[in-house]
């Protein structure tokens, strides 16, 4: 380990162990009691929710099965919060009640009962202590803010006795969120923790000093969260989309209810769109960057649809550190950047200068994206340079991860520097970007070119290995590279010959990858982020040497 690694590792312990003990020292102890109060008399509006309906799910809950997070839970007529769980994904689910939704979708009085039934349960369970999953801080924010989203099902028909113990408990939400949320991890669970709060100074009773409190908290952490270009601080396409879900309706309930509305709220909107466009391929799904994993295409709509910002995707966002190449119906995204913060990491994936292509209503040339409802294993897999297609040397990350249990799975090194620049041409857009996260160990730099032209038709790539004054490696270089092209499970690959591959979409639609300076070969692969789960698929490989030839070029074309 280098000595600059040992500091920062030093220095990253140090910082998470000062801010462990600030955190210990925040909360205190924590307690039912401490949190119990005043119970609001009644709610003045429920929030819309605008994620997806689905009444399978609904009928399959009312019958006492739950499928949360890639498993089905069978109750036989048992509560779920009293019941070995089968993975903390599902538990994570279940607690934060956003399958409530589904049970909308039901129109018999004894099938909408079942949600009051199973709130009634849960409050029995872990309604008086305050503790384990179910009172992490991000999920309790959801569990809050689908409680309010969706009380006219929960309070349908419902007795005074439950009425009364349901209010009381939003208001032990709201308490314990508001002690805790300064206290929460960096990233979106803090944001969403102001959110759910925000939302509940609105749906129930409060001051007008409590609603601009809730609301100047807000503004703080959409200032720090939503960056200028509109990305989020993560870097994850996928984290803006679920944010604009809960954010949509926030705006309108305090438009509805004639409270002022955050200063920074309808800006971050507004800024949130472009770059939400800008990682949309043209069949409606999200490129798979820095841990976004399937998006459903009807949900992307529901929230683009409020879209008042028209216009075409911009070609850089340089905040969130990404670049995009369009022409006709084919896009490529790029990654070209690096953790805003090793707090903000713990998602991040090392996949900088990696690159998705997608034509028409297809997607080609993908990352292998973060796994939905995965456990830890998969999740970390997914994340190494190797799960994504760019360029690993002597098959070690460009950024490394951290397996301390202390740390957590935060980034403590690798790509520190990104540079970027663009030659467009009357024929054609490009981008070249290199980074240093192999330099430390091989003194080596990547550099990538990718050069679409004006017809959507050709997209001409060079990867090449430099030292850190951009010359080439000395000739006795041992370090080997290669150069990963993940496919999309959809997508038919046929060989012609060692130099040229032949890509085939469902529609017949095809491109065909040629290489004269190594042989491509058709390997097996994983794609982690389907939405039925892992995936089979396969991926396209070059190997070159940084000493003996340390620059291969590569063509992707059209064929019709």
């Amino acid at each position: 380990m280098r000595m600059s690694d040992s500091r920062r590792l030093i220095s990253l312990t140090i910082r998470e162990a000062w801010w462990r003990l600030s955190r210990r020292l925040v909360l205190g102890r924590m307690s039912f009691i401490r949190f119990s109060g005043t119970t609001p008399d009644r709610l003045i509006v429920a929030p819309t929710d605008l994620r997806v309906i689905d009444p399978h799910v609904a009928s399959e809950i009312v019958a006492g099965r739950f499928p949360l997070a890639g498993r089905i839970l069978e109750t036989d007529g048992e509560s779920p919060f009293e019941v070995d769980l089968p993975s903390r994904e599902f538990a994570v689910r279940l607690h934060t009640f956003s399958w409530a939704r589904h049970i909308r979708a039901l129109t018999e009085e004894d099938d909408l009962s079942r949600a009051r039934q199973l709130v009634s349960r849960w409050l029995a369970t872990h309604g008086r202590g305050i503790k384990g999953i179910a009172w992490e801080p991000d999920v309790a924010a959801q569990r809050l803010i689908a409680w309010l989203s969706h009380s006219p099902v929960i309070l349908k028909q419902a007795d005074h006795v439950f009425y009364r113990r349901f209010l009381k408990s939003l208001a032990v939400h709201v308490r314990y969120l508001r002690h805790v949320a300064n206290a929460v991890p960096d990233g979106e669970g803090r944001l969403r923790v102001r959110v759910a709060i925000a939302f509940a100074t609105v749906s129930m009773p409060a001051s007008v000093s409590a609603i601009r409190r809730a609301a100047r908290h807000l503004d703080d952490e959409l200032d720090r969260q939503i960056l200028p270009d509109g990305g989020h601080a993560s870097r994850n396409p996928r984290v803006a989309l679920d944010l604009l879900l809960d954010l949509l309706p926030l705006r309108q309930t305090y438009v509805n209810l004639g409270h002022d509305v955050p200063v920074k709220l309808i800006p971050s909107i507004d800024r949130m769109f472009p770059a939400l466009r800008f990682f949309r391929h043209q069949g409606g799904e999200l490129a798979l960057f820095n841990g976004a994993t399937s998006a459903q295409a009807n949900e992307l709509m529901s929230v683009l649809r409020y879209d008042e910002t028209a216009g075409q995707p911009f070609k850089g966002l340089p905040d969130s550190q990404y670049e995009r190449l369009a022409a006709k119906d084919v896009v490529v995204i790029m990654d070209t950047g690096c953790p805003i913060s090793a707090a903000l990491s713990r998602e991040a994936h090392a996949g900088c200068l990696s690159f998705e292509l997608s034509s028409g209503r297809h997607r080609f040339i993908i990352n292998s994206g973060a796994p939905r409802f995965a456990g830890d294993r998969f999740r970390q897999m997914a994340r190494v340079t190797a799960a994504h297609s760019t360029v690993t040397v002597e098959d070690r990350s460009s950024a490394r991860l951290s397996t301390s249990r202390f740390l957590g799975p935060i980034i403590t090194g690798g790509v520190t520097q990104v540079s970027v620049t663009h030659s467009p041409s009357e024929g054609s857009d490009s981008v070249v970007a290199r980074h240093n996260g192999y330099s430390g160990a091989f003194k080596l730099m990547h550099e990538r070119d990718l050069i679409l032209n004006a017809t959507g038709t050709t997209l001409r790539g060079r990867d090449r290995l430099v030292t850190q004054d951009g010359a080439d490696p000395d000739p006795g270089h041992a370090a080997t590279a290669v150069a990963r092209f993940h496919i999309h499970p959809a997508i038919t690959v046929r060989q012609a010959d060692a130099y040229e591959v032949k890509l085939i979409a469902p529609d017949g639609d095809s491109w065909v990858m040629t290489c004269r300076d190594g042989a491509i070969a058709v390997e097996e692969d994983i794609f982690f982020a389907d939405p039925s789960g892992l995936r089979k698929t396969q991926m396209l490989t070059i190997g070159f040497s940084a000493g003996v030839q340390p620059e291969i070029q590569w063509i992707l074309s059209r064929r019709t």
